[in-house]
């Protein structure tokens, strides 16, 4: 977590990459915590990307981060302005609680570096609005990091729905369950709010914004579409530890078309973990972190079919699953990374850039403010 105070630089544009070859992208990453530290070991796998610089205002999370860079070279920040005004960098991660990353993402775009940002991408409406005119009007690149928008598998399950695998889509059921506190455990009480910042609505949107944006994304983005509204429930009803942030959560969205997605996620109940189901008057995909199954509506007896258009092929049910999607892809938060450094290289805009992380952003503030006030929240055309 790097929360130290913000100012405004004013540092020249970074270096153009030509995409030639051996160019290596330098990062910083801001916040080193169990995301952005766990990110370290990945981008250690990548070639022309390498880590050249933390920050973090907890002194063990920066040193342990250090120790995971594959070269122990990388210089350590306690305030991300500093580590901003690093000539040598290129580009800058950015895991800090929530209600940093806006003001972070633009002192970054404003010091010429390129941004990858964690979801969810910025907090509250005005946060969103201010990211998205300083990243539109940069010529740096800007990633959310919605890490399954560059999943191969979930790029491919994509392309089978607007083929029309499922038929016309009905409904979208998404869920994220958990059976624990989601709580870090904290050395100093003084670390309570640092460490669990994710409890408390000041830095946080809670389960909304750190589990269920990311299948908002992704039915956004199989949608090609935004919610026209809103409503919800939940409550902090099973962990009573003094947390501010719901400890379940349920929402429905309805898209057009009359198209509606249904989120779940509990922390006291771990049925299914995560999963997806895209429903359609021809079938169900279901998704699950890696994988995936296709169930066919109707009877289903053949033995040979059609597989993702391969006529003759085997089709095998796995019991309690249906149809396996096969499709060879790397870890997504690795891809993702992967997929930032070409964009860097090659200048071409992200997948998942300012303005797809800025609908499910504003998704998630919708979501919020109907469990938090009760009420059906219609669409904010902040964009």
């Amino acid at each position: 977590m790097a929360t130290a105070a913000i100012g405004t630089s004013s540092l020249a544009l970074g270096k153009v990459f030509t995409g030639r070859p051996n160019e290596t992208v330098r990062m910083g990453v801001i916040g080193t915590g169990d995301r952005g530290g766990g990110l370290i070991p990945f981008i250690n796998q990548i070639e022309q990307l390498e880590v050249a610089a933390c920050c973090d205002i907890i002194p063990s999370r920066l040193d342990k981060a250090l120790n995971l860079v594959s070269d122990k070279k990388a210089q350590g920040y306690k305030d991300y302005r500093k580590l901003l005004e690093n000539p040598e960098l290129d580009a800058i991660l950015i895991a800090t609680p929530l209600n940093t990353h806006s003001k972070i993402a633009i002192d970054a775009l404003d010091s010429g570096k390129h941004v990858y940002c964690e979801k969810t991408m910025a907090k509250g409406f005005a946060g969103i609005e201010n990211l998205v005119t300083k990243a539109t009007n940069s010529k740096q690149q800007f990633q959310t990091g919605h890490q399954y928008h560059s999943s191969r598998l979930y790029t491919h399950i994509v392309d089978l729905i607007k083929n029309g695998k499922v038929g016309k889509i009905i409904a979208f059921e998404c869920q994220w369950n958990r059976n624990g506190d989601w709580r870090r455990p904290v050395s100093e009480p003084e670390l309570e709010r640092l460490i669990n910042w994710r409890m408390y609505k000041e830095f946080s949107g809670g389960l909304v914004a750190e589990l269920c944006s990311h299948q908002i994304d992704f039915v956004n983005w199989v949608t090609d579409s935004v919610p026209e509204k809103v409503l919800g429930v939940g409550g902090i009803d099973y962990w009573k530890d003094g947390r501010e942030t719901y400890d379940n959560v349920h929402l429905i969205y309805s898209y057009p078309n009359g198209v509606k997605a249904k989120f779940t996620c509990l922390t006291s109940n771990a049925m299914n973990d995560y999963q997806i189901k895209v429903m359609g008057d021809k079938g169900t995909l279901l998704l699950d972190y890696n994988k995936a199954w296709f169930f066919p509506e109707g009877s289903y007896k053949k033995e040979k079919g059609t597989v993702d258009g391969v006529a003759g092929a085997t089709v095998q049910w796995e019991q309690g699953k249906g149809i396996p999607i096969e499709v060879g892809h790397a870890d997504p938060s690795k891809q993702a990374l992967i997929d930032f450094r070409d964009s860097i290289v090659n200048n071409t805009e992200p997948i998942s850039n300012i303005i797809t992380g800025a609908k499910a952003a504003i998704c998630v503030q919708m979501g919020l403010d109907a469990m938090y006030t009760d009420q059906i929240v219609k669409w904010k055309d902040i964009l």
